[in-house]
This record gives C-alpha cells, sequence and structure tokens, in this order.
C-alpha cells in the first residue's frame, strides 16, 4: 500500500531554514504566526526517533495560528545532512540553544515527543533561561526509565519501521499500542513509512545520542511548568514513566489519555487543544 501524504499546516507559508551550528548544518522549518492578537511565545518541537520534520505536520496543522511553531531534523534525519561522527544528546541541546539565538528567539515553550522528549528535558536542565515552558508527551527519564518489553525494544533499535510500510503494519499494534492494535496500517502514513530510503545513519546515531544519559536524578533542576502527557497503552514508554516525570518536576501536572504511543500523530486536535490551553494558562 502506497502511503498517503500528511496534511500540510494551514495558516502562514512555512520557512524553510539551514541553521549552521556546531560545524553542522539542521534543517530547520518555521510556520509563523498569524492573525491578530499579542504575539505569542514560540513553539518549538522536538520530533520522535527516525522521523522527519514533516511526520509533525497534522499536529502542526491542529495548532492555532497565533502560534509560532518550530521544528527541525536531528542529524543525518530528514533534510538534515548526516553527520561524520556521533553526538551525545547534551550536545543537540546546547546546539539547539543556539538555533533559537539564529531564529532571534531567547525563550521557547518546548514540547518534545518520545525521542524529542528527552531532548527537551536536557535543553529544560541546561538551558532553563531559554524554556519557559515544557511539554513532555510519550516519553521517559532516559536510562533509568521504566523499560518497554524485551520484544519492543528489540523492534526499536532498528529504522525499518520508517522506511518499509509492510514492515510497520506488521509491528505497528505490538510497539505502539492504542488505536493501532485495531488499525495498523495507520501506522505507516503516521510515520511516512516508504517515503525514506538509505542507510539511515542518523537513526542508529540518535539511538547512541542516548547513551548513558538518564534526566532522572536532574529532573528538580527542571523549573518550567511542565505538563506530561501519557497513554494508558504505550508499549514503547510504560505509564509509570509519567509518574517517575511528576515526582521528579515540581511544578509539573500529568495528562493521560487513552491510547498509545502515536496517538498525537493519528488523532492530533485532542492534543493541540490541551497543550494550547497549557500555554495559554
Amino acid at each position: 500500500m502506497t502511503p498517503t501524504p500528511p496534511p500540510q499546516p494551514a495558516g502562514s507559508a512555512l520557512e524553510e531554514h539551514d541553521v549552521l551550528v556546531g560545524g553542522r548544518t539542521l534543517r530547520v522549518v518555521r510556520r509563523p504566526a498569524s492573525g491578530p492578537g499579542a504575539r505569542r511565545t514560540p513553539l518549538l518541537l522536538c520530533n520522535g526517533i527516525g522521523a522527519a520534520t514533516d511526520v509533525l505536520d497534522p499536529l502542526v496543522a491542529a495548532l492555532p495560528a497565533d502560534l509560532d511553531v518550530i521544528r527541525f531534523d536531528p542529524p543525518g534525519i530528514g533534510a538534515s545532512p548526516s553527520p561524520r561522527v556521533p553526538y551525545h544528546l547534551t550536545w543537540l541541546a546546547h546546539r539547539l540553544g543556539q538555533v533559537l539565538t539564529k531564529l532571534d528567539v531567547y525563550e521557547a515553550d518546548v514540547l518534545g515527543f518520545s525521542w524529542g522528549g528527552m531532548l527537551a528535558q536536557q535543553l529544560a536542565i541546561s538551558r532553563r533561561r531559554r524554556v519557559r515552558r515544557l511539554v513532555l508527551a510519550a516519553t521517559g527519564p532516559g536510562a533509568l526509565m521504566i523499560p518497554a518489553s524485551p520484544r519492543v525494544l528489540a523492534v526499536m533499535t532498528s529504522p525499518r519501521r520508517h522506511q518499509d510500510p509492510a514492515y510497520v503494519d506488521a509491528v505497528a499494534s505490538r510497539i505502539y499500542g492504542g488505536t493501532l492494535r485495531d488499525h495498523p496500517e495507520r501506522a505507516a502514513e503516521a510515520l511516512g513509512a516508504g517515503h525514506r530510503r538509505g542507510p539511515m545513519r542518523g537513526y542508529y546515531y540518535q539511538l547512541m545520542a542516548l547513551s548513558g544519559w538518564t534526566s532522572l536524578p536532574l529532573l528538580p533542576m527542571i523549573t518550567a511548568d511542565t505538563l506530561v502527557i501519557a497513554g494508558d497503552d504505550d508499549p514503547i514508554v510504560p505509564r509509570g514513566n509519567a509518574t517517575l516525570l511528576h515526582r521528579g518536576i515540581r511544578r509539573s501536572r500529568v495528562h493521560r489519555y487513552p491510547g498509545g504511543h502515536l496517538e498525537l500523530l493519528l488523532n492530533p486536535q485532542p492534543f493541540a487543544d490541551t497543550v494550547d490551553a497549557f500555554l495559554r494558562s
């Protein structure tokens, strides 16, 4: 089956920038705010592992047009060139701060999804003054999180589900849960599987970026108001991880939803409404 291309975000035309930081170029996609009203704090989106910026198109389209939304491709993913050597999550968080500076953004709200949720935590720890509010969706505290089952982790070691629609159909119900237990065919569309080929060196470097990384003892250093979003059927991030994050981050609250790991991409409007209400509160 040929996946359906994701919807394009409404509102202002997208801006694409190649931003050079730390000797590496990152593709940055920005949807400027539009419409009347006071200027809001820009929202930086940090995506899941192996996913290019266009995977977040449905969520961006669901967010209000008066919100300036910034996203990026990590090294070796999407339109960002493959790195020659691996990097660590702390390095990428530092470079993201530089990306914001080059975009003339001093302070941002940050939403991190899955792998991007760990990056968002690191950014909130090491660049506290740059993060006004933090949203952590379907994510955990890294190496010291409550782990997924070995069968799920075995699938996560390969980028194949981002490249092969038939393969992701076969594993979606097992690793993503929620809606995909009954409709696994929707996973290929949500992930853009089949649109990307190649060695996906960037995927393996994203895995290596997490080596030895955990936020667990450092969570009290996060001072931003934080919303933790967690599904009740997420095989990749078991629900107890939201409790770990909530207990560690003083100014946090938890929003639980019925569904699995990819619900944010499959049915983005309720999540966009929840995030927007939190950012406005």
